[in-house]
């Protein structure tokens, strides 16, 4: 039977849809429904009606039948004021949505400025200036910054680089045909706010920037476009040189779009020194280095195993395959298949003896690549084969008998204890068939196709294919013996996800250990800092135990390898002898080289048409990006760079080859100090993939996007069907109304406060949307003081004290000057996110939300010279403030910076490049600030009250000192805790340590210094304050024991402030426990009373 669901609610929930409750009817609709059933009683009852003849008598309700209507009528209304104070109070909380919704309804923005003129700052209180909105406040900027050259480096009048030094770094070059992802936003916003920290210090500061050109995947890229596009065309079909064009038009195309982004983060790069890995200077670069390390014999060329992808047609470095662990039989994708492939097994075969009815059994994880034998290696000491030894097997599908040879390195309790050699397809053997002197056969085509060393059975067939095909053979020859699970690890291309085949192909590959050896050292000795310090160890285990790295790459898009080989007339053929093989920086000295090593003979050069490794160039990036191998004005002054900034991920495939480069190339080590940041991953944790469609643009973060949008944004890649279907249903609970736009400002702030130096970052799009607010936070302070400032306001000179100042300013410039000590500090440290706590500290808690509201009063009802030196203070801690936010928040700062009167004699253009915030200590009152916190804590202690008991109106509160100091700076800043309190606080009474507060009060202790109280006789009930006070008495004398337990166990080691510390601690539970029961014997006396 059909069951409605909806009328299974669980106990206590309404009957209802299945799509949930419908809405409330409006008070019209009530009122309408109560009309038309007064005027028709057949039609709906209204209350006390029971529907019976229009006409006839009306019944009489009984006394009782009308107290039961009243009372639940009571009962109506208070629940329907209760509803009603719920709603108010959801509209109170989100009071962002109102400011939202006028956004909405404004057309987009449209920058009046000319582009590259300063911009034009409009009126703060027109549309689109009421409230920070990000596109308003970032239009234009940087556009000016980059005009007017603040990004550029500044050197003296004889080209050398300020006193304070110089600061720089190279950034780590995105592909060129990649978008940008949240990592390189995160990346960006570090590098950036260490660039314009030191560019504030004073130092000589460049910022590289540039692309990478990113062979495999860039050709990879172009090709599928190529295929999709134009009908299936190939790289072939357009031929070498043509193909090269096609994608340097491709890399034009997203070059643009990359550095836009760049620059739409705020990055103040140097955009006259932007590098690309194949421009002529970096080209130039590559040649050398090829060159000179051939010469040098450190790069050489052999016709060994590598890794090959047979869906990109190249060969791999081993860095650039991923190792999947398998437990047992697993069938997993593989490109160019219809069906899975299953591996994870180990399959059993038997090879008869040749010239005997003998067979020896062996095993093998790839069956396809038995054919491929060329041996049969067993222990010597097994004496299950001993006699075996020398003899040879028959190969059952192609016409080859396979020495049987005794090998110690054989495991001869492993398995079978024979082992089946195959030299040119798997690593291990190959090692043995040179030591054995095997036969090395090649049994696969560049595509992963058999070839005809497989015989004439399996010739043409896919390789996997195969897999299936030898085993069926197997089986009715009767060799098959069986298969069984085997945990092993398979290596899968990271790029294209194919599964790597080892093949035999003579390839350029560089000496690794006698490099790799200095650049340990440069690590060990501290040379060069890694942070986190745990990458030192990773870093040095990694480099210890280097292989040889191949430098060959089977592309047309990169830097072709300088190697001509020399094709003598009465020589070998091309690529059969290494010794004719000849290195230059140009075909005409390749040439000249060939003469001389050839005297008399006759020849011609061939080019090798293979490139190099991208990462080859890249490790060449932070030199050759100055000017190198030319000693070039930036190469001389600005190298060594400073600081390398990067993902821990690429420590290898990048991070130890620019060092290993840098020391051997230029005899300096690369950079001082590399700073990996952590992998983002999404809100649950998982790592951000295309698939998942967690994968978050910055863009969209910066100007916001709809859901639809972001649907959209799926369809466009190459995702199949079902990988959108659940990537969109993430994306509908992760963001169900799109992303907020919330601009670059908010974005840096939260990713520079994300990195903590520990784990991954778990990102979450809302917390840009509460940064966004705290952007409005500072663009209202700041439109707050520009409206108090005076018209004619001047700054003071200076922006230290004058010695007029009262207890709050004095209180907020030792904030302002402890707080460019902690951000100055954490920055120098690398603890990105203790700056920008620092920063969200000073600015909201300190600033706005403190000294701004205690500033009102002062300007308000102060004398002209309380209120000058309010404004002269609050106009420093804001200027302190913005430009201490500036490395963070580029953009809001500049636009408020320009909006602030400046000092006299001070002609800086742009906060880009103001001086930096520094400690001062004159600034530095402790004394102010233990005094002012006293304030604080007494308003804090009366919001808190009057907030607890809904103390709407007339709010009475009194201060009770415990000391004579504590009385003298409460009376004296009586006004300011009226301020501090809210609006609710009608009075104020400052008591002596001598009087007691009148009974009917709350109290909340504030130190063992004061405690205030709170009028609320008549409001409540003394049985329920007692209740309330007697679990705080509770929590309080367990914190007492806590505390003193903490004391007693303090080793004599500890120092003297420590032990003041916790022993103040204790001293204000113990005030505090005074306090709650002298407050409680007051609420008993007056419930006698």
């Amino acid at each position: 039977m059909a069951l409605n669901a909806a009328s299974h609610n669980p106990t206590g929930e309404k009957t209802g849809t299945v799509s949930g409750q419908p809405p409330p009817p409006s008070n019209d609709v009530k009122a309408a429904i109560l009309e038309a059933a007064n005027g028709d009683l057949q039609g709906n009852n209204a209350p006390g009606k029971d529907g019976g003849d229009k006409d006839g008598e009306k019944k009489e309700k009984s006394e009782k039948e009308l107290a039961k209507e009243r009372q639940k009528a009571e009962k109506l209304a208070k629940l329907a004021a209760k509803q009603e104070k719920q709603k108010a109070l959801q509209a109170a909380s989100q009071p962002k949505q109102k400011e939202k919704k006028q956004q909405e309804k404004l057309p987009p923005y449209v920058e009046d400025t000319p582009q590259g003129e300063k911009k034009i700052l409009k009126p703060l209180d027109d549309d689109y200036h009421k409230a920070y909105i990000p596109s308003v406040v970032e239009s234009a900027w940087m556009d000016w910054w980059e005009k007017e050259g603040f990004h550029l480096p500044e050197f003296d009048a004889k080209g050398e680089v300020k006193p304070k030094g110089s600061f720089v770094i190279s950034i780590p070059p995105p592909n060129v045909t990649g978008a940008l992802h949240i990592g390189h936003a995160l990346a960006t916003a570090l590098q950036d706010a260490m660039i314009r920290w030191n560019r504030m210090k004073g130092l000589t500061v460049l910022y590289v920037p540039g692309c990478d050109h990113a062979g495999i995947s860039t050709q990879s890229v172009v090709e599928n476009m190529l295929y999709n596009r134009r009908n299936g065309l190939t790289r072939h079909d357009l031929g070498r040189e043509k193909f090269v064009e096609t994608v340097w038009e491709w890399k034009e195309e997203y070059h643009v779009k990359i550095n836009k982004v760049m620059r739409r983060l705020g990055g103040s790069m140097d955009w006259t020194r932007e590098g690309f890995t194949m421009s002529p200077t970096l080209s130039a670069a590559v040649r050398q280095t090829f060159v000179q390390l051939h010469d040098e014999g450190l790069i050489y060329r052999a016709n060994r195993l590598v890794n090959w992808c047979t869906k990109l047609n190249t060969a791999l470095s081993n860095l650039e395959v991923d190792q999947r662990e398998l437990e047992g039989a697993t069938k997993i994708d593989v490109p160019g298949y219809d069906k899975k492939i299953e591996f994870g097994c180990i399959w059993n075969f038997k090879y008869p003896i040749d010239g005997s009815d003998e067979t020896i059994e062996v095993a093998t994880t790839r069956p396809e690549t038995m054919l491929g034998d060329t041996g049969v290696a067993v222990h010597p000491d097994d004496q299950r084969y001993k006699h075996l030894v020398g003899k040879k097997v028959k190969h059952p599908f192609v016409d080859r008998l396979l020495p049987i040879f005794a090998d110690e390195t054989v495991e001869k309790d492993f398995g079978t204890g024979a082992v089946k050699i195959t030299p040119a397809h798997d690593f291990n053997d190959f090692k043995r068939g040179k030591e054995h002197n095997l036969e090395f056969i090649n049994i696969l085509t560049d595509d992963g196709i058999m070839n005809s060393n497989a015989g004439p059975n399996f010739e043409g067939q896919k390789r996997f294919d195969v897999r299936y095909g030898v085993i069926a053979e197997l089986e009715k020859k009767g060799l098959y013996v069986g298969k069984n699970d085997n945990k092993m690890v398979i290596p899968i291309c990271s790029k294209s996800k194919d599964v790597i085949e080892p093949v035999m192909k003579p390839q350029w590959w560089m000496h690794m250990k006698p490099l790799a050896e200095p650049a340990i050292e440069v690590v060990k000795n501290g040379t060069i800092k890694l942070m986190p310090s745990n990458s030192e160890s990773t870093y040095i285990r990694w480099m210890e135990n280097i292989d040889d790295w191949c430098l060959s790459r089977q592309l047309w898009w990169g830097h072709q390898v300088p190697a001509w080989y020399v094709k003598m007339k009465d020589g070998p053929a091309y690529d059969k002898d290494e010794k004719y093989w000849i290195c230059a920086q140009t075909e005409e000295e390749a040439r000249k080289k060939a003469e001389q090593k050839y005297p008399g003979k006759e020849f011609d050069l061939e080019r090798d048409p293979d490139c190099l490794d991208t990462w080859f160039s890249s490790g060449l990036w932070p030199f050759s990006t100055l000017g190198w191998p030319e000693q070039t004005h930036d190469y001389e002054k600005l190298y060594p760079t400073s600081m390398l900034e990067t993902g821990w991920d690429i420590l290898f495939f990048w991070v130890a080859r620019m060092i290993i480069f840098g020391l051997k190339m230029t005899g300096k080590v690369p950079f001082s100090e590399v700073y990996c940041h952590s992998l983002i991953r999404d809100s649950e944790g998982r790592k951000m993939s295309k698939s998942l469609g967690n994968v978050i643009d910055p863009v969209d973060i910066m100007d916001g996007i709809t859901l639809q949008g972001l649907t959209d944004k799926l369809k466009v890649g190459n995702l199949a069907s079902k990988e959108i279907d659940r990537a969109t249903k993430w994306q509908k609970s992760a963001f169900p109304d799109g992303i907020d736009e919330c601009g670059a400002d908010a974005l840096r702030f939260s990713l520079i406060n994300y990195t903590t130096g520990g784990g991954d970052i778990a990102f979450d799009v809302k917390v840009m949307r509460s940064y966004r607010n705290f952007c409005n936070k500072i663009y209202q302070a700041t439109k707050y003081v520009l409206g108090n400032l005076p018209e004619d306001f001047t700054p003071q000179a200076e922006g230290g004290k004058t010695g007029k100042e009262s207890l709050p300013e004095r209180w907020i410039l030792h904030k302002m000057t402890t707080a460019a000590r902690d951000v100055n500090e954490a920055l120098t440290t690398r603890q990105f996110s203790n700056a920008t706590q620092a920063l969200h500290r000073y600015w909201l808690y300190e600033l706005c939300d403190v000294y701004i509201e205690n500033s009102k009063s002062i300007i308000r009802d102060g004398t002209e010279e309380e209120r000058r030196s309010a404004i002269d203070t609050l106009y420093t801690a804001l200027e302190s403030a913005l430009t201490m936010m500036h490395p963070v928040m580029p953009f809001l700062t500049e636009e408020l910076w320009q909006r602030l009167p400046r000092r006299p004699n001070d002609k800086t253009k742009s906060i880009v490049i103001a001086s930096y915030p520094e400690y001062d200590a004159s600034l530095d009152d402790p004394e102010s600030e233990r005094a002012y916190e006293l304030i604080l804590g007494c308003s804090k202690g009366v919001r808190s009250l009057i907030q607890e008991y809904a103390i709407k109106e007339d709010g009475k509160a009194y201060v009770h000192p415990q000391i004579d100091e504590a009385y003298q700076t409460a009376s004296a800043e009586s006004a300011s805790i009226r301020t501090l309190s809210g609006r609710y606080l009608a009075e104020l009474t400052v008591l002596k340590p001598s009087e007691s507060p009148p009974a009917g009060c709350a109290v909340y202790p504030v130190s063992s210094a004061a405690a205030v109280y709170v009028e609320i006789k008549g409001k409540v009930e003394p049985d329920k304050e007692i209740t309330k006070l007697k679990p705080k008495l509770e929590k309080t004398a367990d914190g007492i024991k806590e505390q003193e337990r903490v004391i007693g166990s303090l080793s004599d080691k500890v120092s003297k402030e420590v032990k003041q510390l916790e022993e103040h601690k204790l001293k204000d539970l113990l005030s505090e426990q005074r306090m709650y029961q002298a407050s409680l014997e007051k609420f008993e006396q007056l419930k006698l009373g």
